[in-house]
């Protein structure tokens, strides 16, 4: 490998990874887990998705996991909205791409004038191999790494798509019904529009996940993810060379194989972090904006660790998580990715505004 070659390699891993920080395919079925008496009614929504009542959000961190991006807390007015239950998963994802032809972002090559915008100046353009399609995958570690870097972990992966989520030579037989990943967030989009739907905002997101607990860590309270009953998918053991799958799960979960939220929502911590439509702005929550009612975000994004990137914001956490890393399982975990990046722990959800 040319040193060019590993000094773009080093610097793709740095503008898809850097900020996401996110370390935070078991394919054995768990049984569908029922919705329990949730705390509103489903006010007609439609097939697939929950009534989210309107209500004050109290937004940001709720204990000493929190990050600085998290702070100030503010109350936020949201406005009722309807939300998927779970997230796009492949089959639904798949009837989207039947339907319009659609091709992914992983899918398509490499544009390297336009990757350029994104990365330090210096970077020197690779052979054209390494612009071929493809995506990140998460390739574990043979023995105990430094966390500080996360292309320890992440492996770019020609061929690697949502048809091929951990490279070329894997597929989605029998993985109907997991979240599709390998999902860019134009593509996330695009299958929003497709469908009558939307992305949601940041703040959506965080109503949602906190299912009427107000200032609550996790979605279903406060007891740590590590005790009791399994309640997400995230990881156990030694982050990120030994999991020890105690939740059931190497890698993404079959949709509803934990309990849902009081709204009804499943896996809003864990199983795949989901696209937001906000920018990410590491300041936002000390402007007046952010306590506008029904925020949208930012006009652009910033992060003083990642001054090329515009990153969106992705939110709830993946398999990947522990509290070792990133406890990105928590309601207030916000993180920010390229809206370009595909990775084997991302996915997406919509909402539709309520009638």
């Amino acid at each position: 490998m040319t040193s060019s070659l590993q000094k773009f390699i080093k610097h793709l891993s740095f503008l898809t990874l850097l900020t996401l920080f996110i370390g935070c395919n078991n394919d054995t079925p768990k049984t569908e887990i029922k919705s329990p008496n949730f705390t509103t009614e489903n006010k007609n929504a439609p097939i697939g998705m929950k009534y989210i009542p309107a209500g004050n959000l109290q937004m940001g961190g709720d204990n000493d996991q929190a990050d600085k991006n998290e702070y100030p807390k503010h109350g936020v007015e949201m406005s009722a909205f309807y939300m998927d239950e779970t997230e796009v998963t492949n089959a639904q994802f798949a009837e989207f791409v039947e339907a319009t032809n659609y091709i992914t972002v992983a899918e398509r090559p490499i544009d390297w004038e336009e990757m350029l915008k994104s990365l330090p100046p210096d970077t020197p353009k690779p052979d054209d191999i390494v612009l071929a399609p493809g995506a990140l995958v998460f390739t574990p570690t043979p023995q105990p790494v430094s966390l500080d870097n996360p292309a320890n972990w992440w492996v770019w992966t020609v061929g690697a798509s949502w048809k091929h989520p951990e490279g070329p030579n894997t597929g989605l037989d029998g993985k109907d019904n997991l979240p599709v990943v390998q999902i860019a967030w134009e593509d996330a989009k695009a299958y929003a529009d497709w469908a009558g739907k939307r992305l949601p905002t940041e703040a959506e997101w965080e109503w949602a996940a906190r299912g009427g607990k107000e200032n609550m860590i996790y979605p279903w309270g406060n007891e740590s993810v590590n005790e009791g009953e399994a309640k997400a998918n995230f990881y156990q053991g030694l982050f990120p060379y030994k999991n020890d799958e105690k939740d059931g799960f190497a890698g993404v979960a079959p949709v509803k194989s934990f309990p849902p939220n009081d709204y009804g929502l499943y896996d809003m911590s864990g199983n795949v972090w989901e696209w937001c439509s906000d920018w990410f702005d590491f300041e936002y929550y000390s402007k007046e904006t952010a306590k506008k009612a029904n925020t949208i975000g930012p006009e652009r994004a910033f992060n003083p660790y990642a001054p090329y990137q515009q990153e969106k914001i992705v939110r709830g956490g993946s398999f990947l998580c522990n509290d070792d890393y990133c406890s990105g399982y928590r309601n207030a975990r916000r993180m920010g990715s390229t809206p370009d990046t595909g990775l084997n722990h991302t996915g997406f959800r919509c909402v539709r505004d309520a009638e």
